[in-house]
């Protein structure tokens, strides 16, 4: 039993990188059908917003069509949830 626990770790990121590509084409898709915001656009709008914050990047969730975009300010990191549909924030953490 203990020589498969190396095997099992191993495949845990690959599910993860096979999630994340899940996401992606389902936000391509989502885009294509004009059901998801492009990236560029949720940015615009939050980004900017976001003054004195240091933009670090995003993550989408395919089964919420939530984009979360990751900031930092003063050393504490600011997550953003935004609607794909839509482009209105509907969740903050941080400072």
């Amino acid at each position: 039993m203990c020589a498969l626990l190396p095997v099992a770790a191993a495949a845990a990121p690959v599910a993860g990188v096979q999630r994340h590509r899940g996401d992606q084409e389902a936000a391509m898709e989502g885009r294509k059908q004009g059901q998801i915001l492009p990236l560029r656009e949720i940015e615009r709008r939050v980004v900017g917003a976001m003054r004195g914050a240091q933009y670090l990047g995003f993550d989408f969730d395919a089964d919420s069509a939530i984009y979360t975009l990751k900031f930092l300010r003063d050393g504490a990191v600011i997550w953003v949830d935004v609607d794909g549909r839509t482009g209105r924030i509907v969740g903050r953490t941080g400072p």
